[in-house]
């Protein structure tokens, strides 16, 4: 009979055990990393070999060490995602670089980014869900900002709170960067 090795098995609890302690589902680790609700349960209960890849994107989500992971060691008590480690985010905009600055686990309810804007750079959004906010406040240069039909200038050190549940805009005239939060209700 061919017996399972017991590193599937550590590996299974520990990864279960990471999503139990951030109180998060499967569907939402599956949202989180990108990998299917069905294989990251067939990984928890030891029926399936994750890829290193697939185990790379696990531990991102939950944010557990990945070389201590199947050590059982506690992952350190500050994490550090150096600057250009930082997941950033492609096609949101024209001439803006937007850097992902909250935790995994936020992803839809309380987003943090970091806006980098080239001289007249965009950041154009559809509406988001009912309720939703957006905080946005300027580092350096300036920036136009709209909401529906309402429409500000902003200078650094300004911050403009706006409904972000209608078409709503960020558009720099020249170089400028920018701090967003995205608040849904």
């Amino acid at each position: 009979m061919n017996q399972r090795p017991d590193i599937h098995d550590r590996l299974a609890a520990s990864l279960k055990a990471a999503r139990r302690s951030k109180g998060l589902s499967l569907d939402a680790v599956a949202k989180l990393s990108g990998v299917s609700r069905s294989m990251v349960s067939q990984i928890e209960r030891g029926e399936s070999s994750p890829t290193v890849a697939t185990l790379w994107n696990l531990t991102q989500a939950l944010q557990v060490d990945f070389a201590g992971l199947l050590e059982g060691r506690e992952a350190p008590g500050i994490e550090v995602i150096r600057a250009g480690a930082a997941p950033t985010i492609a096609g949101r905009g024209t001439g803006v670089r937007i850097r992902i600055l909250s935790a995994p686990e936020a992803a839809g309810e309380h987003e943090v980014y970091d806006l980098s804007f080239a001289a007249g750079g965009a950041l154009v959004s559809e509406p988001h869900s009912p309720g939703c906010r957006e905080h946005l406040t300027v580092i350096e240069g300036h920036l136009s900002v709209r909401s529906g039909e309402d429409e500000s200038d902003l200078g650094p050190g300004d911050t403009a709170r706006y409904a972000a549940d209608r078409p709503h805009e960020i558009r720099a005239e020249g170089a400028a960067r920018a701090l967003l939060i995205v608040q849904n209700s």
